[in-house]
């Protein structure tokens, strides 16, 4: 299987650590600023920026230019990333005939969930409405291109030219080539072993590269909340708990609602041991979180507590690491809601199947290491013509969020394990009926 830099737990904390504080000072670095030189500005129009010297080389200069710095970084390795980490996932298959059975079933189920988290995030997104009222700068204001008409979204995901298609950052016929050449090289036999191990080189060093980019998390959440708050005050962080509260909120349902009723309807397995054993898992990654660096919790889990016979659970974990982003997919659709209504944007129904399409399909490139669903948020914003600046709003709340979406995934994974084993003939019922939990 595809192997990735391990990510120890207390690396984790320790950057969660150092992203809250750089949360925390730039929203006092950010009111401080603000109470300088308060803005002004009429009811229902966008606060103005101060015209203070200090205010204006802070807020214009120096926290503009690192965070939208740190807002590139993110989107120059979203390409590598998504091509790289999602061939070697697809090629970690290597029994043909079983890509064709538990493969299928496998995927079907990781893309069919997927569906439904992004689903329910953006029906409950537009119903709560967490955007509405979120006060812009003006020169952050923003007119959507109109959204194309969906037979053109969907030829486009057929690849004409992969190379034009990555020069020109169109991710969705780059991830219909990947899965098609990871498949070519399972299927090549021992030449295809042998490029498989470059790449997954290749692949070690480019999650290294986001790890990277990651350590310099801190710097830009301090600058784009700095900026924030420099320009909106201590009130613009309510808004931004009615969307962090809506995240959650879904990320539970998901977890607590939609796996259960899946394992109880599909594989007539009681939902109520299967939690009680996850909480290893779930725990490890929330502390990391990271799917990537959960695979070995994972796996121990799913064959020893859940009875997953293991040659499903070799191919289903690690599998889910790279495809199952339900997690994340909420994030994406409840973010996609709030961005739009922020800006002031009216989401057509065009719009919206784009952005549940385009969040399930990104989801198989969105590898299971800290903080990259925001990467994959600026694909589908682009695709859905919105914004790609709009992911520096939620950048500054987003990592707690990401620890629990990534508890949310490993949850999946181990779900769709069990269902799939469960159909197999290749579960052991008493084990999973056990007590055990330790």
């Amino acid at each position: 299987m595809t192997q990735s830099p391990a990510i120890s737990p207390h690396a984790g904390r320790t950057l969660t650590v150092r992203i809250l504080i750089g949360m925390s000072l730039g929203i006092l670095a950010g009111v401080v600023l603000n109470l300088i030189a308060p803005a002004s500005h009429a009811p229902g129009e966008p606060p103005a920026v101060p015209d203070h010297w200090l205010h204006h080389w802070l807020t214009d200069g120096v926290f503009w230019l690192a965070g939208q710095a740190f807002l590139r970084l993110l989107q120059v390795i979203v390409i590598p990333l998504v091509l790289i980490s999602l061939i070697c996932g697809t090629a970690a298959m290597e029994d043909v005939v079983k890509v064709g059975r538990v493969g299928g079933k496998t995927l079907v189920l990781y893309l069919a969930t997927t569906a439904m988290a992004i689903t329910l995030a953006i029906s409950l997104a537009l119903l709560v409405k967490p955007g509405a009222g979120f006060p812009l700068v003006a020169d952050v204001a923003f007119e959507a291109a109109p959204a194309p008409p969906l037979r053109e979204v969907l030829l486009d995901i057929v690849p004409a030219n992969v190379f034009a298609a990555m020069a020109q950052g169109q991710m969705l016929p780059i991830i219909v080539f990947a899965i098609f050449f990871g498949l070519a090289l399972t299927m090549a036999g021992e030449p295809g072993r042998r490029l498989l191990a470059v790449l997954q080189d290749a692949n070690t060093v480019v999650l290294k590269l986001v790890w990277i980019v990651m350590l310099l998390a801190p710097y830009g959440v301090f600058a784009l909340i700095a900026r924030t708050f420099a320009t909106q005050g201590f009130g613009a962080f309510a808004p931004l708990m009615r969307y962090f509260g809506l995240v959650l909120l879904t990320l539970a349902i998901h977890a607590l609602v939609v796996y259960p009723l899946l394992l109880k309807t599909l594989a007539k397995l009681d939902p109520r041991r299967f939690l009680a054993k996850m909480r290893e898992v779930q725990l490890f990654a929330f502390s990391t979180a990271s799917s990537n660096a959960t695979i070995p919790v994972t796996f121990r889990v799913v064959v020893d507590k859940l009875g997953v016979k293991s040659s499903i659970a070799a191919f289903s974990v690690p599998l889910g690491a790279t495809v199952n982003m339900d997690g994340t997919a909420i994030m994406q659709g409840v973010a996609t809601v709030f961005i739009a209504q922020v800006y002031g944007i009216e989401l057509s129904a065009g719009q919206l199947l784009t952005v549940v399409l385009t969040a399930t399909l990104a989801s198989i490139g969105t590898a299971g290491v800290p903080a990259v669903g925001l990467i994959m948020l600026a694909l589908v914003l682009q695709q859905a013509g919105l914004p790609v600046a709009g992911v520096g709003l939620i950048l500054g709340i987003d990592r707690i969020l990401d620890m629990a979406r990534s508890a949310v995934n490993v949850t999946g994974d181990c779900m769709v394990a069990c269902v799939v084993a469960r159909s197999e003939n290749e579960l052991d019922r008493e084990v999973f009926d056990s007590r055990g939990v330790d």
